[in-house]
């Protein structure tokens, strides 16, 4: 059975096909399997706390939350995501009731039973434990975070708490959106480094030249590339997942790309309560 087919309790989620340790639960969500109306059906996960207009209903998100944390046995702690690189150890007191949304784009944790999630809708998340079981993280990687060190800062953070080096490290990356969809113009090639006018060989792997019909520059990104780049730049080598894309399974993925209106998937994982 393939890894994103085998059961999690929850309609069309996926397991992580990576070689955690026991005692690690980790889980993705798809749009399938809730109970939110179009165009938000069915299973977005996005916190009413994050407020705005024409959002969905609190109370068909608040059981879709229940939903995830039930199938990946956990409770997850949601951020306030603004495409930054601060990095947020959770504590038991992130799940007392009435807490506010913290302002990060990645977290890690130690304790049992807590899960570090991340919403998505297009961007990367990234998935991390430590071989020896003792952490686990997970990373929102849109470019502007992925690009700022968000990926660096959450590999630091998880390594220093599980007291082990990037090399012990698992990194799982889930459903973003794929190289063929992604379209970004030069101020994306620069925030990484990459020369628009000259790009370096590995560069040209990652972002493809591909001009609109009215000849204006763009290229096609690949964000499971870059951070794949920036994983095995840090040292981390056992890196699975990344074949995806939201852009492309419109039935299966939210895409903020697609309709701006939408829902949020999430991934998450924990150390399993003992």
């Amino acid at each position: 059975m393939p890894p994103d087919r085998q059961p999690s309790g929850l309609a069309g989620a996926i397991r992580p096909d990576w070689a955690a340790p026991a005692g690690i639960t980790a889980l993705m969500s798809t749009r399938l399997g809730g109970v939110s109306q179009a165009p938000f059906d069915s299973l977005n996960l996005r916190p009413p706390a994050l407020g705005g207009v024409d959002v969905d209903t609190p109370a068909a998100v608040l059981e879709n939350q229940h939903r995830f944390a039930q199938a990946l046995g956990a409770r997850p702690v949601w951020l306030q995501q603004v495409h930054g690189t601060d990095v947020l150890r959770l504590t038991a007191a992130h799940l007392r009731p009435g807490m506010p949304l913290a302002r990060a784009d990645a977290s890690i944790s130690t304790e049992p039973g807590i899960a570090c999630a991340v919403q998505v809708a297009d961007c990367l998340p990234v998935l991390l434990c430590s071989a020896n079981g003792r952490a686990v993280g997970a990373a929102h990687a849109g470019w502007r975070g992925l690009a700022a060190g968000v990926v660096d800062k959450t590999v630091a953070a998880l390594c220093e708490a599980a007291a082990c080096e990037p090399g012990q490290l698992l990194a799982w990356l889930g459903p973003c959106i794929g190289p063929a969809a992604f379209e970004v113009g030069a101020d994306v090639l620069q925030a990484f480094a990459a020369d628009p006018q000259a790009l370096q060989p590995d560069d040209a792997l990652l972002f493809r030249f591909s001009p609109r019909p009215d000849g204006s520059p763009r290229w096609r990104a690949d964000l499971p590339g870059l951070a794949r780049r920036r994983l095995a730049a840090l040292g981390v080598g056992a890196v699975s997942g990344g074949t995806w894309c939201t852009a492309a399974e419109p039935s299966r993925f939210f895409s903020f790309r697609l309709a701006p209106r939408t829902g949020r998937m999430a991934a998450a994982v924990a150390i399993h309560a003992r």
